[in-house]
């Protein structure tokens, strides 16, 4: 209920975008479901791995570094196995699929960042990663990725 009232309300908030390119909307979920699948992998991980006590919170920018390297190469595998995607099989133009393709790897990034300091910081102050992660992970993600999505289009498309 919570993620679906942040990505409802910068849905809304960029409707005159949607508006001028409603293919746009097809893509939602999956860049959405994209950066939650990364987050909680790289959660996940984290997760197992601070259960059997091997990283602590002092690894965590050890850890980042391990998880944005993994991130990009997966990104930039999806982005242009999704261009191509995108121009032969969803006939978009050239700057949507762009637009898309540059959000799918931003959103892997900071999902992948999210899910691997978020469990750290959680087990620091105290909390149960396990039981926290996942529904702030994906509040997060989908709410960035969203925005992110948007403010792409606007710079890409002129709109």
């Amino acid at each position: 209920m919570v993620s679906a009232t942040f990505t409802g309300g910068i849905i809304k908030s960029f409707e005159s975008e949607l508006a001028a390119y409603t293919i746009l909307t097809a893509f939602i979920p999956m860049i959405m479901d994209t950066g939650g699948n990364a987050g909680g992998q790289a959660s996940v991980s984290i997760i197992r791995a601070l259960s059997l006590n091997d990283i602590e919170f002092k690894d965590i920018f050890k850890v980042w570094w391990k998880e944005i390297r993994v991130a990009f190469l997966c990104s930039v595998v999806l982005a242009i196995c999704n261009f191509i995607k995108l121009l032969i099989v969803d006939r978009v133009s050239t700057f949507v699929a762009l637009t898309v393709c540059l959000t799918l790897c931003i959103t892997i990034l900071l999902a992948k960042s999210i899910g691997c300091m978020l469990p750290m910081v959680a087990k620091k102050i105290g909390f149960d990663p396990a039981v926290m992660a996942s529904p702030f992970i994906t509040t997060i993600v989908d709410a960035c990725s969203l925005f992110i999505y948007f403010q792409i289009a606007a710079f890409v498309l002129g709109i």
